[in-house]
């Protein structure tokens, strides 16, 4: 059998390009998912979407309750995948006039054998309404600690704007509970 036969023109082939992009990729991939997070949560700010709710609510003026408008705000309770806590509310729906203070009242128990420390994560649907519910006491503006078989009723004060849409007649207001115990352990330690 015959050696083939070479160029003598042609040159040795280097990989050096190639790998110079391939790490460009990874670094570029690396950088869009350490940017993702911070991308969803302005988008979300910008365009309402996820329905995410502010902070405590201070009225700038006295609100006016509308006695002729009802909405209806129903409650919904998750828990994040390995929070064992029992989370739920009290009662699963309210109907509120507009413009009229409200309190709900949530109910957690630890049914596990080590303190747990949870942070509460607010949802609004319709998203577009969630500009108009305003919360000015809630258990999720902090952390909630429980040790073994503590349990706690935890209220949620709040008031729907009068300026919702007219079209809009029910908001979902929906929980989701985090453990952070790690998290909280290593803010506490610096």
């Amino acid at each position: 059998m015959a050696e083939p036969i070479r160029d003598p023109t042609s040159r040795p082939v280097s990989h050096r390009g190639t790998i110079f992009r391939l790490i460009g990729v990874t670094v570029g991939m690396f950088a869009f998912g350490f940017l993702l997070v911070p991308l969803y949560d302005i988008i979300c700010d910008v365009t309402g979407l996820n329905g995410k709710t502010g902070g405590p609510y201070a009225a700038t003026g006295e609100l006016v309750e509308d006695l002729d408008r009802e909405v209806t705000v129903q409650f919904i309770t998750n828990n994040n995948a390995g929070m064992p806590w029992e989370f739920r509310p009290m009662v699963r729906s309210v109907t509120v006039n507009p413009g009229k203070m409200t309190t709900a009242e949530f109910y957690v128990r630890n049914p596990v054998d080590r303190t747990i420390v949870a942070q509460a994560v607010p949802s609004v649907t319709p998203f577009h309404a969630a500009e108009y519910f305003h919360k000015t006491e809630c258990f999720c503006f902090e952390q909630q600690q429980l040790v073994e078989g503590q349990d706690l009723m935890m209220p949620l004060r709040f008031v729907v704007d009068p300026a919702i849409p007219k079209n809009v007649t029910t908001l979902t207001l929906s929980y989701t509970l985090f453990d952070i115990t790690r998290d909280a352990g290593s803010l506490a330690a610096n």
